[in-house]
């Protein structure tokens, strides 16, 4: 073989081989291509999981700390329901002695004493609910009459016969009224009986 043949055969080997890797790193670059996809497909798997993972988080960080706010909100409410009692006795004793023309002195004294029992109720958020006049609300009400009346409303309070109180916006104790059903229906009386 002629020194010609020779290099071409080594150009043409040259040309086979750069042909060959080409071909090879065209299948390595489209394998490194899949990887990468891949990769990248399961790195926004993991980051969306991630992702719900601290809102779940943050979700639950602010129920615990709205639960434990609530927690000592309200720590004091089973003592406060226990004192309503004594608040309800001595407004009846005031009322009674009054009613009976009893020692004004003792009366003041017991008055005192309960504004400052309410004061240090009202520091801790408990409140009278309104009910005389109001609107029924079965949620703060408790109907324990229903009565006619010709000066209140269909389905508002006409009587109080215990007060309601409220623990910030919780019902402590429902108020036990009375509530209207209208005025009295004289027509119905006057109607013959079937």
């Amino acid at each position: 073989m002629s020194q010609e043949q020779e290099d071409t055969n080594i150009n043409a080997n040259t040309i086979e081989d750069l042909e060959n890797e080409s071909a090879e790193n065209s299948a390595q670059a489209g394998a490194v291509g899949d990887a990468l996809a891949a990769k990248t497909e399961e790195y926004k798997v993991l980051n969306d999981r991630f992702l719900r993972l601290a809102a779940e988080f943050e979700n639950y960080k602010r129920l615990t700390q709205r639960d434990q706010r609530d927690q000592i909100r309200f720590a004091n409410e089973l003592l406060l329901k226990e004192l309503l009692p004594v608040v309800d006795n001595m407004e009846r004793a005031i009322k009674a002695a009054q009613d009976n023309g009893g020692s004004s002195a003792l009366v003041q004294g017991v008055d005192l004493t309960l504004k400052q029992l309410s004061g240090a109720l009202a520091k801790f958020g408990v409140q009278a609910v309104e009910a005389v006049g109001q609107a029924f609300d079965p949620n703060a009400h408790q109907a324990v009459a229903h009565v006619p009346s010709d000066s209140v409303p269909s389905n508002h309070v006409v009587d109080e016969f215990q007060k309601g109180y409220r623990l910030y916006d919780r019902i402590l104790r429902a108020a036990m009224v009375s509530v209207s059903s209208g005025p009295t229906n004289t027509n119905a009386q006057d109607l013959p009986a079937n």
